[in-house]
């Protein structure tokens, strides 16, 4: 049985992380800001942010969306954040009803409104069901916003916001993924607290 170095892998894959996140912080920080800034100018609206993803990504927007409505570090109101891909029983019906490509179509019908944000993450950018979703909150003259790997895929051209990962390795694109989110989340946090204590 070959014997294998389970701190040195451990080690390399942390090493590859922060590399990757480096090479990030050089290209993608002013798009994360945009990002932010879209974000903060919905909610000051009472719009709402919508969230979707597949596989992995699908955990990531849950993930975020929670941060919004309860709360990421500090005390204020609950944010309208909503992930598409948090009702199974929403989900599987539509799949079995409309096909899975539309799985999030509807939702977006459902839920978004002009001036609303739709946010989709994609490793591939490749994803039948985000692409119409995309097209879908076009259609309500939604922002669009789609964070993605190196190559952005159909799926980049289609938003206003591309935010590409300078990586092919899925995992480092979900890792950084969810970086992005976790900064933009702190600058909403702050500046609804910020908002709070001052009532």
């Amino acid at each position: 049985m070959t014997t294998v170095d389970l701190t040195g892998t451990v080690k390399a894959q942390l090493e590859d992380l922060s590399q990757t996140a480096t090479r990030c912080a050089d290209m993608i920080a002013e798009p994360a800001g945009q990002y932010a800034r879209l974000v903060l100018d919905t909610f000051e609206r009472h719009g709402r942010v919508l969230f979707c993803g597949n596989g992995g990504s699908a955990a990531t927007v849950e993930h975020i969306a929670t941060e919004y409505v309860i709360r990421f570090k500090r005390k204020r109101e609950p944010l309208p954040a909503i992930a598409l891909t948090a009702g199974s029983a929403q989900l599987t019906a539509a799949a079995n009803d409309f096909g899975y490509d539309s799985v999030f179509t509807r939702a977006v019908r459902a839920f978004g409104r002009p001036g609303d944000l739709l946010v989709l993450h994609s490793t591939s950018g490749e994803s039948a069901n985000l692409l119409a979703a995309a097209g879908e909150a076009a259609s309500l003259r939604m922002g669009t916003v789609a964070l993605l790997g190196e190559s952005g895929g159909r799926l980049a051209p289609l938003v206003d916001l591309p935010i590409q990962v300078p990586s092919a390795d899925t995992a480092r694109i979900q890792e950084i993924h969810l970086a992005i989110e976790h900064s933009v989340a702190d600058i909403v946090d702050a500046h609804f607290a910020t908002a709070t204590a001052l009532k």
